[in-house]
């Protein structure tokens, strides 16, 4: 019997979730939370295999509790309305196995839960899509500089590699850094990586 325990805010929908799944013969809704909060004790008290929670929720978020369960043998499900990259790398990096959206149909979730038990990760085919339109803000030549700071190359030797000043490649570096959101070179560099635009 596959344990399962949803975190869920709304509570019509929590109510017609626990319903449809307790109608599967090999599953068993175990609990019933409507924040954040709830959920991490629900999953303490009854060890469920499965959590599926929604993203924004009251006093813990989704993405806050697949955090912290991230090294639990509890495997989470995020089940929620918004189809965002942003939510969908945080949930990535907490190792959820996955991310669904709620216009799915129904035997969808169940199927879903049956893989993710396999062993397997199970993520909305929207954001796949999303996260791999998504496109390098930078220029052709702002991408040749973060490579070569990336390989450790200060300023002084982007200039002279790339035949520039030294003016002109911090100026670079400051729009790279613009452009991505950043404080610093490093961050610069993590965050091209998580996007996976290094070619």
């Amino acid at each position: 019997m596959i344990r399962i325990v949803i975190a869920e805010d709304q509570r019509l929908l929590l109510g017609a979730l626990g319903s449809l799944l307790d109608l599967e013969e090999d599953m068993e809704v175990v609990g019933k939370a409507s924040n954040g909060a709830e959920a991490l004790v629900l999953v303490e008290q009854q060890q469920p295999d499965i959590c599926i929670m929604d993203i924004e929720m009251p006093v813990k978020s989704g993405l806050d509790v697949a955090e912290e369960l991230m090294n639990s043998d509890c495997k989470v499900i995020i089940l929620t309305t918004f189809a965002r990259t942003g939510y969908f790398e945080r949930a990535r990096k907490a190792k959820v196995s996955g991310y669904l959206l709620k216009d799915s149909p129904s035997e969808e979730l169940a199927n879903s839960i049956r893989i993710i038990m396999d062993g397997r990760k199970v993520y909305a085919p929207e954001l796949i899509d999303m996260v791999f339109e998504e496109e390098s803000p930078l220029t052709e030549r702002e991408e040749q500089i973060i490579k070569l700071i990336a390989d450790g190359k200060n300023t002084n030797e982007i200039a002279s590699e790339l035949y520039l000043t030294n003016g002109t490649v911090r100026n670079y570096v400051s729009v790279i850094l613009d452009k991505l959101n950043v404080s610093n070179r490093i961050a610069a560099i993590s965050r091209f990586k998580e996007k996976g635009w290094f070619k």
